[in-house]
């Protein structure tokens, strides 16, 4: 089950807009976050991730981007999956060789 959102989506969007705006303008990074965040009610150390986060998701920043990492997840999870199936089928396998091998009583 996903954890609750503490912040709708469209708050984080407006935040991060707003970051982003006052940063340009004023041409200075200190406080920006920390005003922004006192104006909306969001820790500035929350709102500092959420910038850096969309820094990197627009390639302003070097990182992986959030769409990378989910596929990376879902690609990790795949080949878990795959070795579970491909020890199933060892096995089997395994299981149905050493039947062969064994005399019929007939």
């Amino acid at each position: 089950m996903p954890a609750l959102k503490k912040y709708p989506p469209e708050l984080k969007e407006r935040a991060i807009r707003l970051v982003l705006d006052a940063r340009d303008e004023s041409g200075g990074r200190r406080g920006v976050c920390t005003r922004v965040g006192q104006q909306l009610g969001i820790p500035s150390d929350t709102l500092r991730g959420w910038v850096q986060r969309a820094e990197v998701d627009e390639g302003a920043r070097p990182g992986v981007t959030t769409d990378e990492k989910a596929r990376v997840a879902a690609l990790e999870r795949e080949v878990k999956e795959l070795r579970r199936a491909n020890a199933i089928l060892r096995s089997a396998s395994a299981f149905f060789a050493a039947e062969l091998d064994r005399p019929s009583i007939r």
